[in-house]
């Protein structure tokens, strides 16, 4: 493990506690079960959606992207700005935005297989009182 993963780590404390997953040939930082983050090649990159991510595209900050059959993919992890490196305070508000990102997303995530599994046993309650 790089000792950027180390510094992050100390860098956020006062927010939360952080763990480091590797992955991909990076790292994933996650809180409470959530990755909110990946740290590839020595930069970190923050999880945004449609709440947070027009903060990254005001600064001009890019998505995490890697190629894949010939075409450049984008992820939903967007380059984190310099400033935060110097200055707790920023770097603990757009974690938490990050993490704001991750759990909503999860939280969709798991409204819709609610919903996939209610429509499931709806037709197989259908289906049987039909036949």
């Amino acid at each position: 493990m790089s000792d950027f993963i180390p510094f992050m780590q100390e860098l956020l404390e006062d927010w939360a506690p952080v763990s480091a997953r590797r992955m991909f040939g990076g790292h994933g930082l996650y809180h409470e079960g959530l990755m909110f983050a990946i740290v590839m090649e020595q930069r970190l990159y923050l999880k945004a959606d449609e709440v947070n991510r027009p903060e990254f595209e005001t600064l001009g900050l890019a998505p995490f992207t890697y190629a894949m059959k010939g075409k450049d993919v984008a992820l939903s992890y967007w380059a984190a700005p310099d400033e935060i490196f110097d200055e707790p305070s920023e770097a603990v508000r757009w974690a938490r935005s990050a993490w704001d990102a991750a759990l909503r997303g999860h939280l969709a995530k798991a409204q819709a297989r609610s919903r996939t599994k209610a429509r499931m046993a709806n037709k197989k309650d259908s289906r049987s009182s039909r036949g």
